[in-house]
């Protein structure tokens, strides 16, 4: 099981010299030079001197601080002055570099000091390595291979940290004491009555997931659903689902690429598929919607987002979410204005993601022993950074997360307050 779980992340975290070996330990027990010394000096000034401490292997520091940032060997150095944005987290993921202290707190005041014009490359690293990282192409067999990348290691592994209806998007908070699970209820209702669903409709999801969604709005407002997703694993969990629930009949969980979605639809609901979509297909994503929304029909894209356009962190691309890309709302509107659709409601739930994945590490860290088992310790930590990064990209707003609702735009059926979206809510 471990051998097959490692072929289907194709993560080459210890592969071309990232592994500590044992010229690197012994260099890594040298005393540091004060060159190395003044780089470090100059690496926490670029940062925009944080908050942090940053300890070398001989114990030399710069800014006491806590959370400590601690580098473990010479080599380590050098890769992260060169290029921070890969080569902390394949550090950090294999133990060539550790953080004293919470992580996610450490990297939230990282995100906080780094100003906005940090040479990409790091410290001495070069421009063109964001054109060498650049995100890979969403074409339909190259989604087929990004999204199999992160979704197809298995559901067993997502079930030891997501609440039981494995609901691996945005949660809503309707008031701060829910639990992760009632959250992501709430979230679902929320979807649904921004939709105004309504019993006898029909609606198409793109990208569902283990189709926590469509069996929601198939068992709670009564409608037809059918919902595509190129994640094998993922679909064969809804299928189960869907069958043990007696919703079979009323939900059809297909396994195809959104670009091949037919029919005509009541309402079209997308939670977490655009950022795997990439903006050179928001047209192609429009069309489609274009194609199967009813003349009365309504849309929501649920995406986590950008305020400014830029790439995704080349590692997290590179080993976590290969051809992803969060959006600005301006690029989301690539999706809507060539078809002229009307964009009635824009919703940011920042805070909310920040609280979700606060409530996944916290899972995640109580299972780690068995996904040890399942993988090895450089997993582990590599999902935990990649969870404790996101904590902090969402606390301090370097990412978003948009919920766009819209419809065609000579459709008059549209409310003419919010009140329907906040029942009993304070």
């Amino acid at each position: 099981m471990k051998e097959n779980k490692t072929d289907a992340l194709s993560i080459p975290l210890w592969d071309g010299g990232v592994r500590r070996s044992a010229l690197t330990q012994r260099i890594g027990t040298a005393r540091s030079t004060a060159f190395e010394r003044r780089l470090i000096h100059r690496m926490w000034e670029a940062l925009g001197q944080p908050r942090v401490g940053i300890e070398l292997w001989d114990g030399y520091t710069v800014a006491v601080g806590s959370p400590n940032l601690r580098i473990n060997d010479r080599g380590a150095l050098w890769r992260l002055l060169v290029n921070p944005d890969l080569h902390f987290g394949d550090d950090y993921s294999v133990g060539r570099l550790d953080v004293d202290g919470p992580l996610e707190t450490f990297l939230n005041e990282i995100y906080r000091t780094l100003p906005e014009d940090f040479p990409i490359g790091g410290v001495l690293g070069a421009g063109f390595i964001s054109w060498l990282y650049r995100a890979r192409e969403n074409s339909l067999a190259g989604s087929r291979h990004n999204i199999a990348h992160h979704y197809d290691i298995g559901n067993d592994f997502y079930k030891l940290w997501l609440c039981d209806e494995l609901v691996y998007t945005c949660a809503y908070y309707a008031t701060p004491q829910l639990t992760l699970a009632e959250a992501q209820v709430a979230k679902m209702e929320h979807i649904c009555r921004k939709l105004r669903l309504r019993p006898g409709e029909t609606v198409v999801e793109a990208g569902c997931g283990w189709g926590a969604l469509s069996r929601h709005m198939a068992k709670r407002y009564g409608v037809k659903v059918k919902a595509f997703n190129i994640s094998e694993e993922q679909v064969r969990e809804a299928r189960s689902r869907a069958k043990a629930e007696g919703l079979d009949g009323q939900v059809e969980f297909v396994l195809d690429d959104y670009r091949n979605i037919g029919g005509s639809f009541d309402a079209f609901v997308s939670v977490g598929m655009l950022e795997h979509v990439g903006v050179n297909h928001y047209r192609n994503l429009g069309a489609v919607i274009d194609r199967v929304l009813a003349r009365n029909g309504r849309g929501l894209v649920h995406s986590i987002g950008k305020n400014y356009a830029g790439p995704m962190n080349p590692w997290i691309e590179k080993r976590i979410f290969p051809g992803a890309y969060p959006p600005t709302l301006r690029e989301m509107m690539e999706i809507f204005e060539p078809h002229h659709f009307s964009v009635l409601d824009v919703e940011n739930l920042r805070l909310h993601y920040a609280r979700t994945l606060e409530h996944w590490l916290e899972a995640f860290e109580t299972r780690t022993d068995q996904v040890r088992a399942m993988f090895d310790e450089h997993f582990v930590r590599a999902w935990r950074l990649y969870l404790a990064g996101s904590i902090a990209s969402f606390e301090s707003g370097s990412l978003q997360l948009f919920q766009v609702l819209f419809t065609r735009q000579d459709n008059n059926e549209v409310p003419w307050t919010r009140t329907h979206l906040y029942p009993g809510e304070e």
